[in-house]
């Protein structure tokens, strides 16, 4: 197969995400919300396959005639933003006038940080909070905090958007990456597994999503505090 084929199948596997967004979105009208999640979950993992193939195949080069950043964009907010709002608000988990403040500030401050040129930092984090919604929301169902648990959560995540921290990207940002990577690998795992049993109250995936939650919420912060001594050698 061609590179230009190649780099072609790479723009087919992440436009994918919009269909598995749409049996997603079905199954969250009807109020299944295990099957929305499994269905968010698979499109989570294209969203982390498609990037490396993406730069593998020089989509940019062999098959320019496709954006496949803007596509990734589109698709990241149906799956990151739109659907996991959407069944915050549905679910009842935050309910009368805290489910309406919830789906306006997490739509209104994703559309706004999609769209900020600002996001990405020189070592490929994330600048603010990256609107992980799916990830945030998906922890909310499987542990049911009381709702103004959900809305402190929901509010400072939103604030943190647009403040000067950095959030990491698992498979671009280097730095720890040996340790990142397979965190976001086991996030993925218990986040199947919590929807595959209905997020059981007693199932083990909690505390392992619990984890892996805080860990990728809250290492690049760590990052930022602690010097990189690799960058110090370099520039010596």
């Amino acid at each position: 197969m061609s590179l230009r084929y190649k780099a072609l199948s790479v723009h087919l596997l992440t436009a994918s995400g919009a269909v598995f967004a749409m049996l997603a979105m079905l199954a969250a009208v009807d109020g299944e919300w295990s099957l929305m999640f499994l269905w968010l979950v698979v499109a989570f993992a294209v969203d982390g396959i498609d990037g490396p193939l993406a730069r593998r195949y020089d989509v940019k080069t062999h098959a320019s005639e496709f954006d496949g950043a803007l596509l990734d964009l589109i698709i990241d907010y149906l799956t990151y933003v739109f659907i996991p709002a959407f069944a915050l608000f549905k679910s009842g988990l935050m309910d009368g006038w805290t489910g309406w403040f919830a789906i306006i500030i997490i739509t209104f401050a994703s559309a706004m940080y999609f769209a900020d040129i600002r996001m990405k930092t020189k070592d490929n984090s994330f600048s603010g909070f990256p609107g992980c919604w799916n990830m945030l929301v998906l922890v909310i169902f499987a542990l049911e905090p009381n709702f103004w648990v959900s809305l402190a959560l929901v509010s400072t995540l939103a604030i943190a958007m647009f403040l000067p921290l950095r959030f990491i990207h698992p498979v671009r940002t280097e730095r720890w990456r040996r340790v990142s990577l397979p965190m976001a690998l086991a996030w993925t795992f218990f986040a199947g597994w919590a929807a595959w049993v209905d997020f059981h109250p007693e199932s083990w995936a909690h505390w392992g999503l619990v984890v892996t939650s805080i860990y990728l919420l809250l290492i690049g912060i760590v990052q930022q505090i602690l010097p990189d001594r690799t960058t110090e050698l370099d520039t010596l």
